[in-house]
């Protein structure tokens, strides 16, 4: 197998994109498909201060390596969910990463502010774990985004993640899921912009940018993800994807290309009319947002206030 544009040995096949590529024509590859994303829709620019959200796995540290690369001005932020042993290794991993390409890393640490890993906490406020997951993530990564000067949120779904959610929400009828999925979250008063910058990579051609590269990262799914429906997505998508190699591309494509298709029928006037949590002040669509909600009922609620900032450190 012969790269196809230069006729060295091939380390990787693309058949989405019906080519075969050696390292280096296959690194190049990555990053224009990258750029192209960025310019088209244009997620940021060279001026922008962009905080990247980092779990220690391949698409994050991949995404961070490439604007990093790219000459963008990136910092890391990596949320330690208290998970055993899963979450303390994650974070090796983002230490290695920081120091290896010397990008800064901030990391907020659960347990220290609650008490509690997201496990227990899901527990205790009887909620799924995942639940939980994404409510903590999006507002520490949002507030201290928003609150240490940066413009920019950007997280590395790729595009099994992208097409695994829009498949779901086809399944289900789910307009108003369809409406919101998007590559880029304009920013709003207390709420980051927010960009996916790996929405037109597969899994597999991250995992070989990363491993390519000598990118050291967990291999390992979180342990409370086992059985998700989205698992059950991807393996679906994967399976029409070896038969018909492009689909997922193509599939995501029309999704976003037809936005227009999936607009509510009927607006939310809460969802349009900005509110703000009388405890923090952040963005939320009833008197207080979930994450101070979850703090109450963990009688900690003060701690959002006046703590928030004591659990946020540079690896």
């Amino acid at each position: 197998m012969k790269c196809k544009l230069c006729g060295e040995v091939a380390q990787i096949e693309l058949r989405n994109h019906n080519i075969s590529l050696c390292k280096g024509h296959f690194l190049e590859f990555i990053e224009k498909r990258v750029t192209k994303t960025i310019e088209k829709y244009s997620l940021f620019n060279i001026i922008d201060k962009i905080l990247v959200a980092v779990s220690g796995g391949k698409d994050s540290l991949a995404l961070l390596h490439i604007l990093k690369k790219m000459g963008f001005n990136v910092t890391g932020f990596y949320i330690n969910l208290g998970i055993p042993v899963y979450s303390d290794a994650s974070q090796e991993k983002c230490m290695i990463f920081s120091k290896k390409y010397d990008v800064p890393i901030y990391v907020f640490d659960l347990k220290s502010f609650f008490g509690i890993g997201v496990f227990e906490i899901s527990k205790k406020i009887r909620r799924n774990s995942c639940s939980v997951c994404g409510i903590i993530k999006r507002y520490v990564m949002n507030r201290f985004g928003l609150e240490e000067g940066y413009t920019v949120l950007a997280t590395g779904h790729n595009l099994d993640d992208e097409a695994s959610f829009a498949l779901g929400s086809v399944l289900n009828f789910d307009i108003q899921r369809l409406d919101k999925d998007r590559i880029i979250l304009p920013s709003k008063d207390k709420a980051l912009k927010k960009v996916k910058p790996l929405s037109f990579l597969t899994e597999k051609e991250v995992a070989g940018y990363t491993i390519l590269n000598g990118i050291d990262y967990i291999y390992d799914e979180c342990p409370y993800s086992k059985g998700a429906t989205s698992m059950v997505y991807k393996r679906a998508l994967n399976l029409i994807e070896e038969r018909s190699p492009g689909t997922k591309l193509r599939f995501f494509k029309k999704i976003i290309e037809n936005k227009e298709l999936f607009k509510k029928s009927q607006e939310n006037p809460l969802e349009e009319e900005n509110q703000f949590c009388i405890n923090c002040g952040y963005l939320t669509y009833r008197e207080k947002c979930n994450f101070c909600l979850i703090a109450e009922k963990l009688l900690c609620d003060n701690k959002v206030r006046c703590n928030f900032f004591d659990n946020i450190f540079q690896l």
